[in-house]
């Protein structure tokens, strides 16, 4: 009993300092009297507060680990949750720069420059909030942390602002300008070779604020550069390494954000990892996919009478657009506008083939794309395992609170756009293209590989759709945690929980409270509104407050099991979804031929149908009703403005 407590205060953070009591200091000065000095009063020992390490990955799928039921070998991350824990039911935002804008600010990507990711082109460029780019009204937790005393490191995608001070796009954007320390940062939203090779100028890295090009002479990966070869995985976990042991001899602890871009499309991987999994996916998408989840469902990731979502039905045509597609004269139905009310316009479908349906030379090539994406998850489990080890090298493991998970959901890009792959997957199934596939041209740029529409649905299961879409599958991610001092596995957690509660998590281990002082008001001239309002004061800036919840008391098991009792919304690119107080009911609305041809909002109650696959709308229209009134109401709260014409960010 008496260790079970000991380790139950290790595990609780050691945010309480420890104090050492009851200790005297024998004299040893010659000639006292008395031979013994006056007892000395006990002098508390402080802690060191925990350090944070915070993974994410890039567009990988919430089955693709082994710890949800992926058949891929990720023993390091496995190792995570046996000292750790689970929670099956994160949420991100729909793509990546939406979701590390809400993770950097902790609070909804509209307020803080990402209403789409980067400016849109449409009617709302230009838009407070649209800005493409995290703007001067965010807070950012490596300047709360940095100010609170924590050293702060960054190194991968950044994806939130390119300007570096007296750029042409006035600066101020990068991870230098945003309290982080140090920082080497890929900028925008995908590397064109996970090699590198950049050619000569290029704007895409950042060194502490500097703009560098991996590749070239002098640089990682080029002539006399260190290491020898440039493969990104490998590149940002020895960069941070290189951070953390810099100045591990101060005691100062740090936040140290690894910010991978594994497994983003290009597929690419070294060696050995290129041809470990030959063969693997032979057997296709729906032998892989039901394998998961019986995999998930003897994990305990979902319940045993869980009903997956169904799958996309075949498609070996494109559905066709409606005639005024592309036209002057279009009217798009979207969020806000139904065929009731004139509207009746949408874009094309795309060819989505099954398994049966593809030919010897596409199956072939389909099976390679998904063994290379395998690769790079593994090394990217290797990675991560060099991390942890690393903690555990230096002694700072047991004072690590590790948090892992992806950015959103499976990467669902579609080969050739939408348009039948076929001539793609069997040019690439032939040599010397199909022997070449994922490995390093030596080019600056990539095949730009991808797995395709099948695939990402397999990496979401089982879920519904891929990244890009308010659907489960969209953004529902895998979500690892560990504690310090933890050393075995607690029970899953299954409260909703958000990328933005990461935020106000990481401020909560550092002991660091957020700002909370009302920003004074800020009348606008024209229309009287205060456009201050809601906003809280920080380093002499008006900017909107962290809205996150700390899951410390979740995972401390001191607190209640729901994190969010409120109507929880979001919207990006036309698409939005909007979650009931109650957590029973999700309202859901995407855009035809993807959503219902007739526009209508759609209505799952996921405490049985997590998997979208059953829409109630038509039997609870007051419910529905209600729920679309409270995403209007949250559109109107954080400045969210419903495109006229909704379509993927591709």
């Amino acid at each position: 009993m008496k260790k079970a407590r000991s380790q139950s205060l290790v595990v609780r953070l050691g945010l309480i300092a420890a104090a050492i009591a009851s200790l005297v200091t024998l004299a040893s000065c010659g000639g006292s009297d008395t031979g013994l000095a006056a007892a000395a009063p006990a002098v508390p020992v402080v802690q060191k507060r925990p350090n944070i390490l915070y993974i994410m990955a890039d567009d990988l799928g919430y089955s693709d680990i082994r710890a949800f039921g992926g058949e891929i070998n990720t023993p390091n991350l496995d190792a995570l949750v046996q000292s750790g824990r689970i929670l099956t039911n994160h949420h991100t935002g729909t793509v990546c720069a939406i979701t590390r804008s809400m993770l950097i600010s902790g609070t909804d990507h509209h307020l803080v420059g990402e209403g789409t990711m980067g400016a849109p082109a449409d009617e709302r460029k230009g838009l407070p909030g649209y800005e493409g780019y995290l703007n001067d009204r965010a807070l950012s937790v490596a300047q709360l942390l940095k100010d609170g005393g924590y050293h702060t490191y960054m190194a991968g995608k950044w994806h939130i602002g390119s300007g570096i001070p007296g750029s042409a796009s006035g600066g101020g954007q990068t991870p230098d300008q945003w309290g982080f320390e140090h920082s080497y940062a890929l900028l925008g939203g995908a590397a064109s070779n996970h090699f590198a090779h950049e050619p000569a100028g290029s704007k895409n890295y950042t060194d502490d604020g500097q703009y560098v090009q991996p590749g070239q002479p002098g640089q990682p990966g080029g002539t006399g550069g260190s290491p020898a070869v440039f493969y990104s995985t490998d590149f940002y976990t020895q960069r941070l390494i290189s951070y953390i042991d810099a100045n591990k001899a101060d005691g100062k602890p740090f936040f140290a954000y690894a910010a991978f871009t594994s497994p983003h499309w290009p597929l690419q991987v070294p060696e050995p990892y290129l041809h470990s999994y030959a063969g693997k996916y032979d057997q296709g998408y729906d032998a892989i996919r039901n394998a998961r989840i019986a995999r998930q469902k003897a994990l305990g990731i979902i319940p045993a009478d869980f009903t997956p979502f169904a799958g996309v039905p075949e498609k070996l045509v494109s559905s066709p657009a409606t005639v005024n597609n592309g036209t002057a004269n279009a009217k798009y139905i979207n969020a806000v506008h139904s065929p009731a009310q004139g509207y009746s316009d949408y874009g094309p479908g795309v060819v989505d083939k099954a398994w049966s349906s593809l030919s010897p030379a596409e199956k072939k090539a389909q099976a390679r794309y998904m063994e290379i994406y395998a690769g790079m998850v593994e090394n990217l489990d290797h990675n991560i395992g060099l991390l942890v080890q690393h903690l555990k090298d230096i002694g700072e493991y047991d004072n690590t609170f590790i948090m892992f998970q992806s950015d959103n959901g499976a990467e669902g890009w579609p080969i050739d756009s939408g348009a039948d792959p076929t001539a793609t997957d069997t040019a690439n199934a032939a040599d010397p293209v199909y022997s070449a596939l994922g490995s390093d041209n030596g080019k600056q740029n990539a095949q730009r590989l991808q797995y395709g529409l099948r695939w990402a649905e397999v990496s979401a299961t089982p879920f519904r759709l891929t990244k890009g879409y308010a659907t489960e599958g969209g953004v529902s991610t895998p979500l690892i945690v560990h504690l310090p001092g933890q050393t075995t596995q607690l029970p899953t957690l299954r409260p909703f929980t958000h990328v933005t509660d990461n935020t106000a998590t990481f401020l909560a281990v550092a002991q660091i409270a957020a700002p909370a002082q009302p920003a004074p008001p800020l009348l606008n001239s024209l229309n009287g509104a205060d456009q201050n309002q809601g906003k809280v004061v920080y380093n002499n800036r008006y900017v909107y407050p962290i809205t996150g919840q700390s899951l410390l008391p979740l995972l401390n098991g001191q607190g209640a099991s729901v994190v969010h009792n409120a109507p929880f919304g979001d919207e990006a690119y036309g698409r939005g979804y909007l979650r009931s107080s109650d957590g029973q009911w999700k309202a859901l609305w995407t855009e035809p031929p993807n959503g219902p041809l007739d526009g209508h909002w759609e209505l799952f109650d996921v405490t049985v149908d997590r998997g979208e696959n059953h829409d109630v709308s038509a039997q609870n229209p007051s419910i529905i009703s209600a729920l679309i009134q409270q995403w209007n109401n949250y559109m109107s709260a954080v400045g969210g403005v419903e495109p006229q014409r909704p379509r993927g960010y591709y």
